[in-house]
C-alpha cells in the first residue's frame, strides 16, 4: 500500500516526541526562591556546614522547603521572597566570611527528571526575573591609583636618569618630589615634563629646599573616573561571558555605578563572587640580605617588604615590582607536568616581557617570589545595620629560584587546588579591574516589564493556537484535527529543544513561538489543499493523499528554507531581544518541518493506510 510507513519509522518519529516531551517537562514545574552557598580555599561546604545552617533558621523561625548539598556548595529553598531575603540576612554573621551567599531562583524538577539531565529551559528578566545585581566603582580610589602609578614612573625615571632627590611623596592627586639642589631640581623639571605632558608641573622653593609638585588636572581626574568605570564595564563583561551566562546585561547607572542583570544564571555564587574578585598577581625579587627578625621587630630594611606565605612563614621582598598582573595578556590553568600541582600559564605583554627577560637575566640563581593579592569585603551587623569593610590580602604563593632567564610566557605554581587555579586564570584573562568594587544591591527581581506583559505574551500564544487550531477544524475536519495534534506536539518540541540548548526565551522570542504557530500550520495548508486537488481531478482517495505530501514538499522546503536564511541573518547581526526572536524561530522552522510532514502523515497514514475509502473528511 502507498500510505503506509515501516514500523520501524513509526517507532522513530514516536520516539523523537516523547524525547521531546521528557525534556519540556520540567518547565511546568515552579521555581522557588533559593540562595546558594559556596565556600571558598578557607571555608568548605560541608554536611557541619548545612546542620549550622538549619539550626540557624529554626531558632529565628525561618521555615525553608529543603537543603540539597553537592558538588561544593549548598542550595537552600524557600516558600517565599520573605523567607529568603530574611534568611539572607541571617546567614550572613552565621556563616562567617568565608563563604559566599547568591540569592536565586532553582526550578523544583523532580531528581530522576534531573538524573536524566532534563532541566527547565532559562527564562530572561521580561519573563521570569533573574539576578540584579547593583555594583558601585569607588573612583577615589581610580584616582589614588593613578597617583601611584605616577609616583612609580616618576621614581623610576629619576633614577634611570641618575638625579639624585631627598624625598618622593604622593598626596591628594599630586606627586612631590624633594631635591637638595635647584640645578637637579630644574633638570629633573625638564625630564618629568617631557615624560609626563599630561601633569601639571610646578617647581618651587619651600624652607630652602627645592620641589617639583606634579598634579593631576580636574580634566584628567574626570578622564580617570570615566575610564575606570567602562573598563570594570568590559572586565565585568568577560567575566561573565567566561563563565557562559546567557544573555547578560552589564551597563552603566550614573556616573559610578554599574548594573548587571543576569537571566538564568547557572552558578549565581560563583557569578557574585567572580564579580566582586579583584584577584591578581605581582612578581617581585626575595630580598636574601634583609634580616627576617629584624623586619618582625620593625626595622624593615629600606626598599624592602614583610610578607608571609599561606602557612604564615614571613618573607622579604624588594619592594620594586617586576610585573603586575596588568601586563598579563593570557591566562590557562592546568597541571605542572614535573609535580603535578596546580598552575596558571602566563603570557606577558611587550612592555612585561621586556621588563621580566631583563630581571631574570640579571638575576639568575636568586629567587623570585610570586605574589597573590585579593580585596575581599567583609560584612558584620553592628547595632542591627549590615556593614561592609574591604580588607586586602597579600600572600606569597610561590618562591623560587630564577634557573634561566625567561620572557614572554612561564607557568606559576603554589596554588591550592585546581580550582583556585582556574579561578585565577580566569581573572587574568578577563583583565584586572581599574578600580575596586563593591555590590551595593542583589536581589531576585521580577519581570521587568511588568507582570501584565508578560501574561498577554503568553495569551499571545494561546489564542494564536486556539484560533488556527478552530480554523483548521472547522475547514479541514479530521485532517484539521491532524494538523492540530502536530501542532500542538510542535510547542511541546520547541520547548524541548530549548530546554536542552539552555536558551533563554524572552517575550521576543515568545513572538517568534506566536510567529511559528501560523508558520507550522502553512505546510499543512499546502498539503491539504494539493489533496484537495487531486481529489478534484478524480484521483482515488488514497492516490490523492500520497500526491499531496510528495507534491507539496518542494514548496514546503522552498518556504522554509527562506524563513531559516532570515532567522540566521538576524541571530548574526542582532542583539538581544532580536536573538531571542530568531532562535525561536528557527527551531520552531525546524521543528515545524518535522510535525507538519512525517508527523501528520504518520497519523494520516495509521487513520486511513491499508483501508479502502470512497471518501475523505478534508
Amino acid at each position: 500500500m502507498i500510505n503506509q510507513y515501516p514500523l520501524w519509522k513509526n517507532l522513530l518519529i514516536l520516539l523523537v516526541i516523547l524525547t521531546g516531551a521528557l525534556y519540556a517537562l520540567p518547565n511546568i514545574y515552579d521555581q522557588d526562591p533559593s540562595m546558594e552557598i559556596s565556600g571558598s580555599r578557607r571555608a568548605n561546604v560541608t554536611e557541619a556546614t548545612a546542620a549550622k545552617v538549619t539550626v540557624a533558621l529554626q531558632d529565628a523561625g525561618i521555615s525553608f522547603k529543603s537543603i540539597e548539598q553537592g558538588a561544593g556548595k549548598m542550595l537552600v529553598r524557600f516558600a517565599s521572597n520573605e523567607d529568603q531575603l530574611r534568611a539572607n540576612d541571617l546567614l550572613v554573621t552565621t556563616l562567617g566570611d568565608g563563604y559566599t551567599q547568591a540569592l536565586t531562583l532553582a526550578a523544583d524538577v523532580p531528581a530522576w527528571l534531573r538524573s536524566l539531565g532534563a532541566e527547565p529551559m532559562y527564562l530572561g528578566l521580561d519573563l521570569r526575573g533573574g539576578i540584579h545585581v547593583l555594583i558601585d566603582v569607588d573612583m577615589d580610589a581610580a584616582a589614588k591609583q593613578a597617583v601611584e602609578r605616577y609616583t612609580g614612573d616618576i621614581r623610576t625615571l629619576l633614577r634611570e636618569n641618575r638625579l639624585r632627590y631627598i624625598t618622593l611623596t604622593q598626596g591628594n592627586n599630586r606627586v612631590s618630589v624633594k631635591f637638595r639642589d635647584a640645578t637637579i631640581r630644574d633638570k629633573a623639571n625638564d625630564v618629568i615634563y617631557e615624560a609626563f605632558p599630561r601633569l601639571v608641573i610646578k617647581a618651587t622653593e619651600e624652607g630652602g629646599a627645592f620641589f617639583i609638585h606634579g598634579n593631576i588636572s580636574p580634566r584628567e581626574q574626570t578622564e580617570i573616573k570615566r575610564f575606570a568605570l567602562q573598563q570594570n564595564i568590559t572586565t565585568l563583561r568577560n567575566r561573565v561571558n567566561a563563565l557562559g551566562v546567557a544573555e547578560p546585561v552589564i551597563q552603566q547607572q550614573g556616573d559610578r555605578r554599574i548594573v548587571v542583570q543576569l537571566p538564568g544564571a547557572q552558578d549565581p555564587a560563583k557569578i557574585k563572587e567572580m564579580l566582586g574578585a579583584t584577584a591578581t598577581l605581582e612578581y617581585r625579587l626575595a630580598d636574601t640580605k634583609g634580616n627576617i627578625n629584624d623586619a618582625l621587630n620593625g626595622r624593615v630594611p629600606p626598599g624592602s617588604k614583610l610578607y608571609r606565605e599561606r602557612d604564615g612563614t614571613p618573607v622579604l621582598l624588594k619592594k620594586r615590582v617586576i610585573v603586575t598582573g596588568n601586563q598579563i595578556t593570557n591566562a590557562s590553568s592546568g597541571l605542572d607536568s614535573r609535580s603535578g600541582t596546580p598552575m596558571v600559564s602566563v603570557s606577558l605583554d611587550s612592555q612585561g616581557a621586556r621588563r621580566m627577560r631583563n630581571m631574570t637575566t640579571e638575576n639568575v640563581n636568586k629567587p623570585m617570589a610570586v605574589v597573590f593579592i585579593e580585596t575581599r569585603s567583609i560584612t558584620k551587623i553592628v547595632d542591627g545595620e549590615r556593614i561592609k569593610r574591604k580588607v586586602k590580602v597579600e600572600e606569597v604563593i610561590s618562591i623560587a629560584n630564577i634557573k634561566e632567564p625567561f620572557g614572554a610566557r612561564f607557568q606559576t605554581t603554589g596554588l591550592d587546588s585546581s580550582e583556585e587555579a582556574h579561578d585565577l586564570a580566569l581573572l587574568l584573562r578577563a583583565g584586572a579591574l581599574a578600580a575596586p568594587i563593591e555590590i551595593v544591591e542583589e536581589r531576585t527581581i521580577g519581570p521587568s516589564l511588568g507582570q501584565d506583559n508578560i501574561d498577554q505574551g503568553f495569551m499571545s500564544v494561546v489564542m494564536g493556537l486556539a484560533l488556527v487550531m478552530v480554523f483548521m477544524v472547522v475547514y479541514y475536519r479530521l485532517f484539521g484535527l491532524v494538523a492540530n495534534l502536530a501542532l500542538a506536539i510542535n510547542i511541546v518540541m520547541i520547548v524541548a529543544v530549548l530546554a536542552m540548548l539552555q536558551a533563554t526565551l524572552t517575550l521576543p522570542g515568545i513572538a517568534g513561538i506566536v510567529l511559528t504557530v501560523g508558520m507550522a500550520v502553512d505546510a499543512n495548508v499546502l498539503i491539504f489543499e494539493r489533496i484537495r486537488e487531486e481529489l478534484a481531478i478524480g484521483n482515488t482517495p488514497q492516490a490523492s493523499i500520497f500526491a499531496g505530501y510528495e507534491k507539496a514538499f518542494s514548496t514546503i522546503i522552498d518556504a522554509n528554507i527562506t524563513t531559516l536564511i532570515a532567522a540566521v541573518v538576524l541571530f548574526s547581526f542582532g542583539t538581544g531581544p532580536i536573538k531571542g526572536f530568531a532562535i525561536t524561530l528557527f527551531i520552531g522552522i525546524v521543528t515545524s518541518m518535522f510535525t507538519a510532514i512525517w508527523g501528520t502523515r504518520a497519523v494520516i497514514n495509521l487513520i486511513y493506510g491499508q483501508k479502502r475509502v470512497k471518501k475523505l473528511a478534508i
